[in-house]
């Protein structure tokens, strides 16, 4: 049984691969990168690439596919609707962290790097908060700057101005940190502050093993 990941950048290729070494040894990745997704969706709304992101994931379930996962925050929510047309699973990569951050509390700060993230991962973690019955205020900051830095492969600074930024939340601020983008995972590794930040990768990547291990569609 094979994944399929779709990814908006070649350098989240790696990230899970070695994910998948490290947790869940014996699944079998395909990965599908398309940069033109996420260019798309930042300049007109994620719904102009909808009909893009359906054809990518039947290919990728004519290829074979058990299941798929997308890993960009911007496009998730089309992407999980495309899953409906295909009968086979498609997960989307940050839901599993919404749900541990609701979790971990009612003051949830959203970082991104793009603005066209904040939206879409405001409102997942909104519905997520309503399915679990639970209240959520929510706070967004841009880290407008570092996102030329990814484009330009220095994911080193990167991460660093992410983290400086996850910094500056304190307790006082929020219950926890949500890094709404895969790319912005590294971070964690460097952040000083004592509120739990989040990321998407790995929680992403073990819910989508745990549909193709299933075989069957989630709720």
């Amino acid at each position: 049984m094979t994944l399929a990941l779709l990814h908006t950048s070649p350098l989240h290729v790696p990230v899970f691969d070695a994910l998948r070494d490290e947790a869940h040894a014996g699944l079998e990745l395909r990965h599908l990168v398309d940069e033109s997704l996420l260019s798309r969706a930042r300049e007109l709304g994620p719904e102009a690439v909808a009909d893009d992101v359906r054809d990518a994931v039947a290919r990728a379930v004519a290829a074979g596919a058990t299941a798929v996962l997308c890993t960009c925050s911007t496009i998730g929510a089309v992407a999980e609707a495309a899953g409906s047309a295909t009968g086979v699973p498609v997960v989307r990569g940050d839901r599993p962290m919404a749900a541990a951050a609701v979790a971990a509390g009612g003051r949830v700060v959203v970082l991104a790097t793009v603005a066209s993230t904040l939206a879409p991962t405001v409102a997942l973690v909104e519905e997520e908060a309503h399915r679990a019955g639970r209240p959520v205020t929510v706070r967004t900051l841009l880290v407008e700057a570092a996102w030329p830095h990814f484009e330009a492969g220095d994911t080193q600074e990167y991460v660093r101005l992410v983290a400086a930024t996850a910094d500056t939340v304190t307790g006082a601020d929020a219950d926890v940190i949500v890094l709404a983008q895969a790319s912005m995972a590294p971070a964690r590794h460097l952040v000083r502050t004592a509120v739990p930040v989040l990321s998407s990768p790995g929680p992403g990547l073990a819910a989508a093993a745990a549909r193709v291990r299933a075989g069957v569609p989630g709720d």
